[in-house]
Order: structure tokens, then C-alpha cells, then sequence
């Protein structure tokens, strides 16, 4: 059974940085694009970013310059480092992975504080 496990959320005040991972773990085979939505109190899931498998990345424009997405192919992780943090970036964190399957994560919240 394929688990995708995430850690690294937690409270931060604006301006500040967290590292968000999410390792997979089971009998997962063939990932292909690794990525981080977020779902914000009262609104919709969003895209944040997605990283290939061969290394491209792609975010949305609220977070370009400011978050990295990163993978590990050999740990089956995938990251996503979050600098200048603003309140608006407060959220529930999912990472996605797309294999032969797709596997959600439960989620990990981020609370950024003013």
C-alpha cells in the first residue's frame, strides 16, 4: 500500500521560511511529476508547484521567486522550500504524485501569522 507521508508545516511569522517533504513510501513504481497544492481556509485547492521527473518545475505566480519546489528520486520525496512567507500563504500543504497511479498526502498545515 502506497502512503505519502508530510512534515515541515507549522506556525511562522511573515517573512519567515518552513521546508515542507513528503516521502512516499509502498509499492509505488514509475513517478513521474511530483507536486504541492494547498487548499486556504474557505477556498478552493490550488496548484502551487509541480516538479518533472526530469527535473522542470512549474509554480503559480503568487509563490514564483519566493518557494522551491525539489525532489529526491532515490528517497521518493519531493520538497518544497518556503521563504518569505506571507499570511496569505496560510494553508493546508498536499503533496500530489502521479506514478502509474496518482496518491494524495493528508496534508500538512502552514499557518503564517502577521
Amino acid at each position: 500500500q502506497v502512503q505519502l507521508v508530510e512534515s515541515g508545516g507549522g506556525l511562522v511569522q511573515a517573512g519567515g521560511s518552513l521546508r515542507l517533504s513528503c516521502a512516499a513510501s509502498g509499492n509505488i513504481f514509475r513517478i513521474n511529476n511530483m507536486s504541492w497544492y494547498r487548499q486556504p481556509p474557505g477556498k478552493q485547492r490550488e496548484l502551487v508547484a509541480t516538479i518533472t521527473s526530469g527535473g522542470s518545475t512549474n509554480y503559480v505566480d503568487s509563490v514564483k521567486g519566493r518557494f522551491t519546489i525539489s525532489r529526491d528520486n532515490a528517497r521518493n520525496t519531493v520538497y518544497l522550500e518556503m521563504n518569505s512567507l506571507r499570511t496569505e500563504d496560510t494553508a493546508v500543504y498536499y503533496c500530489y504524485v502521479r506514478a502509474l497511479r496518482s496518491y494524495w498526502g493528508k496534508g500538512t498545515l502552514v499557518t503564517v501569522s502577521s
